[in-house]
């Protein structure tokens, strides 16, 4: 089998299951699409290759990017990838500023999204410095009252909300009684 017949046969399988999967007719991805049905239908029977254009539009329609479509393992070999256990999930014990941080997120997600659980002692203050431009933290409360800044605002908080805030201008988060938190820290 030619290179071109194996990237055709793979598309054509992985577009129908797409279709298949979000429960899409011909019809309905046809509409969604631009893509003609008769060659919708051709591409899924890998009688034809579609343009980049109309691979573009058929990508947008279903939420896919171009890899899910035309990789050859898009299948991880172990579908759970990691479990951190409690004892060995990384730990930051930041006495000057009263909490403790404990890191969820993977090493290879560092720099974009990042998801931390943070324990604060009564009165503590985490003071932070501007991230990346474009950076935005998203804050959830999940024990006590947080007073959160970032530049000149200030919002309170408390059990069950979740603030979003800009994090490329200083900010802190201030518990005046013991509180926890989960923070996603999230680069544009």
């Amino acid at each position: 089998m030619t290179r071109n017949v194996e990237i055709t046969t793979r598309l054509a399988a992985r577009l129908k299951d797409e279709r298949k999967g979000k429960g899409l007719s011909l019809d309905a991805l046809a509409n969604l699409s631009g893509v003609s049905r008769s060659m919708l239908s051709q591409i899924e029977r890998g009688e034809s290759s579609p343009t980049v254009a109309s691979l573009w539009n058929l990508t947008k329609a279903l939420n896919v990017d171009f890899s899910t479509l035309l990789d050859e393992d898009t299948k991880p070999l172990h579908p759970i990838r990691e479990i951190l256990r409690a004892d060995t999930t990384p730990r930051i014990q930041n006495r000057a500023a009263g909490c403790s941080i404990r890191i969820l997120s993977s090493t290879t997600d560092v720099g974009d999204t990042e998801v931390y659980d943070i324990v604060f002692d009564p009165d503590a203050a985490l003071d932070s410095a501007p991230h990346k431009t474009g950076t935005v933290e998203h804050l959830t409360v999940l024990e006590g009252r947080l007073s959160v800044t970032s530049g000149d605002e200030t919002a309170e908080v408390s059990l069950g909300d979740t603030i979003r805030y800009a994090a490329d201008l200083e900010h802190s988060i201030r518990a005046p009684i013991a509180a926890r938190v989960l923070l996603i820290v999230k680069e544009d």
